[in-house]
């Protein structure tokens, strides 16, 4: 994805302050925006439709 001006939907994420502190301890130690960070995790989750077409 080379072009970054592909945002579709905009989403509020409420977080408890431990929560918080550790994605931004994260950002920090990687050097990566939270929004990136987030977004791969979001890739990551595996949902029922993508198990079966793996089958």
């Amino acid at each position: 994805m080379t072009n970054k001006k592909w945002a579709v939907k905009r989403i509020t994420v409420n977080l408890a302050t431990q929560e918080a502190d550790k994605l931004e301890k994260y950002c920090q130690q990687t050097g990566r925006p939270a929004t990136d960070v987030i977004r791969e995790l979001i890739r990551s989750l595996s949902i029922a439709e993508e198990a079966k077409e793996k089958d």
